[in-house]
């Protein structure tokens, strides 16, 4: 009689979603019974679970690939080939983390602010492509390499140009900063502290080459800053420089033709006394075959000019007057190059030219 009046109780569990009505035994009844009670909670859970589960695994196959990936492609003109070999980048990191170092001295000296400039990289770029990179407007200082030919160039960003302008005349350059080019007095103001940097500049380079940087002037549109032609190779150090709570990046650019020599006694290494030996005897050997390689070599009198219409009109029996003079010595020449001068003669029958003085040495002798 108890199971028959507890059945009509839990007659309704059924009608719950997910759950059976208990037909086989007493015992799996109760056990039925006893999760109808927070049956009205299940739902919450079970609605909308399902529905982002699609979108997780739709991110998942380009984790591996990111990771599987060096870097990102880079464009690579066989026209202009890679000069800048990971010696000489060795060589002008040295001196460009030099230099950020005591840029950053100096902006903080000058600014009484937090101010930092730390290198990111060197890379090479046509200028052309290089000037495209940059913003518009940007602050743009050019200087010149002498005794070097060529232009430098350092760019950055020109909110933080009028930033430091702002905090050498007292203010907290945490204002909006205006986007227009510096005026007089502030061109004034920022040129005392690009002759400290390009100081520094020449004192951190002094490993690779003596330069003497000046100060030649500002721009403010990339396209107007004619440090050098669309297609000449240039070194790019890029830099993360911050004033205050202000960051940006700046970049200091060099043209390769100018430093390629410097760059290639920095980078070469110092050779032992075995190795200097190796070499001169190398030196010599070159030399001693050398000696021994045949050589063209003709006797001739001066060149004549004739005219096309003459040279054309030439028949068997013409005469060409060759104008040479009768007392001038022949040309010895060799690739056409004259690095003597002889008179005709003969030797056993065979016809030779005997080396004379030139001209000019027996002129001065004779005066």
């Amino acid at each position: 009689m108890r199971w028959n009046v507890t059945t009509p109780e839990t007659g309704p569990a059924p009608s719950e979603p997910g759950i059976e009505s208990p037909t086989e035994s007493p015992d799996q009844a109760a056990a039925a019974a006893a999760p109808a009670a927070p049956a009205p909670a299940a739902p919450a859970p079970a609605a909308p679970a399902p529905a982002p589960a699609p979108a997780a695994p739709s991110a998942v196959p380009f984790a591996p690939a990111a990771g599987r990936r060096r870097g990102e492609p880079r464009t690579y003109d066989f026209r202009r080939p890679t000069k800048l070999s990971r010696e000489h980048v060795r060589v002008l990191q040295i001196a460009q983390e030099a230099f950020a170092r005591q840029a950053t001295t100096i902006l903080t000296t000058f600014l009484r602010a937090g101010a930092r400039l730390e290198l990111v990289g060197i890379e090479q770029f046509s200028y052309d492509d290089y000037v495209v990179t940059l913003p518009n407007p940007v602050f743009i200082s050019t200087f010149s390499l002498e005794p070097m030919a060529g232009k430098g160039m350092l760019a950055y960003p020109l909110d933080i140009a009028m930033a430091i302008v702002d905090h050498m005349l007292g203010g907290s350059g945490r204002a909006d900063q205006p986007s227009r080019p510096m005026t007089a007095m502030e061109t004034t103001i920022t040129n005392h502290l690009l002759d400290r940097l390009l100081d520094e500049f020449a004192t951190s380079f002094a490993t690779i080459t003596e330069i003497q940087p000046a100060l030649l002037g500002h721009e403010y549109n990339p396209q107007l800053a004619q440090a050098a032609a669309g297609s000449d190779t240039v070194m790019v150090a890029s830099y993360t420089m911050s004033v205050g709570s202000r960051e940006g990046e700046a970049t200091l650019v060099l043209p390769f033709s100018s430093f390629a020599q410097a760059l290639n006694n920095a980078a070469s290494p110092q050779l032992s006394e075995t190795a200097l030996a190796k070499r001169r005897r190398a030196t010599e050997a070159l030399t001693a075959r050398l000696n021994l390689v045949p050589v063209d070599v003709s006797v001739r009198f001066a060149p004549l000019t004739v005219s096309s219409a003459d040279l054309l009109s030439l028949a068997v029996g013409d005469v060409l007057l060759l104008r040479h003079p009768p007392d001038a010595p022949l040309e010895v020449t060799t690739n056409d190059v004259t690095f003597a001068y002889a008179i005709a003669s003969n030797h056993r029958r065979r016809l030779a030219a005997a080396i004379v003085p030139t001209p000019y040495a027996a002129a001065k002798d004779t005066a």
